[in-house]
């Protein structure tokens, strides 16, 4: 356990923005970020990571860097790695986890080897995108990008006319698509900071086709989030040891989340993991914190104390 407010005293460098099609949500989790830090007294400074952002990185003048950079280059391991290399200690997630996370279907890989359940999927890249087929598993099926996030690039496709639009779309995003079976069923997301599980939070988007997409996500009242979980507490200590699992498999630090589907049937099937969650005070993982009795500075402080470099 690191020593609480390890870094008082110290410059903070919050690192937002980017270019990636996150970057409106990284602006928002930066800020809020940058003001709760503030308000537990910290020198704080806001670096637009985008242009030159290694010479951002190597003209700042800071002590330590929280992380709030969502998307590529903040989570794919590329700021991290500049991070290494300038010897400026860091929150989140090291290189390796960083990049492994950042692909969905690497990340499924090995929490799957872990033991966690994932669905059955297949992956598409370069030039064989536009010449595929549906996979064996059929339809209905989830198409998205590799390496994308805020599911920027999904489709759900429930038969053979969507297939092609639905795999150009993806493709628009990253040259690798990634094909998974559809799971009926509900939406969970389960938090962890510094290994410690949150408790659980449902996903319940309020649109016709029940799909959480990027309207859904970030349009207010189109999305309700429930906490507690209304599900069985088996169920959900199921989804704990999962996080706990799958976390440590993916060598995950400082705050992250795993989003999970549960069929009818009550099986639990691994999305993905998130590296960089939205830390606005209405995210999910803040939401988690809180009802858990952490409050939105203490998060973000806590975040900031496990900041460190890979060893």
């Amino acid at each position: 356990m690191r020593e609480k407010g390890r870094f008082r005293g110290k410059t903070v460098g919050v690192f937002l923005g980017g270019q990636s099609a996150e970057r409106e949500v990284s602006l928002r989790t930066g800020a809020a970020a940058a003001q709760a830090l503030r308000k537990k007294g910290y020198a704080v400074e806001e670096i637009d990571i985008r242009g030159d952002w290694l010479g951002a990185i190597r003209d700042a003048r800071i002590d330590v860097a929280f992380v709030a950079l969502h998307g590529r280059p903040g989570e794919d391991g590329c700021i991290q790695g500049a991070l290494e290399l300038a010897r400026v200690p860091y929150t989140g997630s090291g290189v390796a986890a960083s990049a492994v996370s950042m692909s969905k279907v690497l990340s499924k890989r090995v929490v799957a080897a872990a033991g966690v359940p994932c669905a059955p999927d297949a992956l598409f890249e370069g030039e064989a995108i536009a010449s595929s087929s549906p996979p064996a598993f059929g339809f209905p099926l989830v198409v998205k990008p590799d390496r994308e996030g805020s599911t920027v690039g999904i489709s759900v496709v429930r038969g053979i006319e969507g297939w092609g639009a639905a795999m150009a779309e993806a493709a628009r995003h990253d040259s690798r698509v990634l094909v998974e079976a559809y799971v009926p069923g509900r939406e969970i997301t389960v938090g962890i900071v510094n290994g410690r599980v949150l408790p659980a939070i449902e996903i319940v988007p309020k649109s016709g086709s029940g799909f959480y997409d990027y309207r859904a996500k970030y349009t207010a009242g189109q999305t309700e989030y429930v906490i507690p979980v209304p599900m069985d507490r088996d169920l959900l200590l199921r989804a704990a040891e999962f996080t706990r699992a799958g976390a440590f498999a993916l060598s995950l630090r400082g705050a992250a989340r795993l989003d999970y589907r549960v069929d009818p049937a009550g099986a639990l099937f691994f999305l993905e993991a998130n590296t960089i969650p939205g830390m606005t005070e209405t995210s999910l993982l803040p939401k988690a914190a809180r009802f858990d009795g952490v409050s939105f500075e203490d998060l973000v402080e806590e975040i900031l104390d496990d900041a460190g470099l890979d060893k």
